[in-house]
């Protein structure tokens, strides 16, 4: 599925499932709050953190789609075209950062 094929994909279960897009303010505090939920696991799987027993059952995979689609919410509310926003995205990082890693010692003992 393409960036373009999951904002359509995500507004139409919007429009037929989810009744209407919450605020754009409401969606920030779930996004903010489903990149907790993805953060606590990544803590817990490869940081020093144990897992708690609620923790056992949880999906790395299934957090980050959750975070994505409220991404998605997000973007199709404010006319983003995430496709073309990351094409640029990547531009800008390609220009800035073209010796930037290549040149840090810390990446390149």
């Amino acid at each position: 599925m393409t960036l373009s094929e999951a904002q359509s994909t995500v507004d139409q279960w919007i429009q037929t499932i989810g009744v209407r897009y919450f605020s754009e303010l409401t969606n920030m505090v779930l996004l903010t709050e489903e990149v907790g939920e993805l953060a606590r696991i990544i803590a817990r799987k490869y940081g020093e953190q144990s897992f708690k027993e609620s923790d056992k059952e949880v999906d790395l995979a299934d957090e980050m789609a959750d975070v994505l689609f409220v991404l998605i919410c997000l973007a199709n509310q404010t006319g983003v075209d995430l496709t073309e926003a990351l094409k640029k995205n990547l531009q800008k990082k390609t220009q800035r950062d073209a010796t930037r890693h290549l040149n840090n010692p810390k990446l390149n003992p």
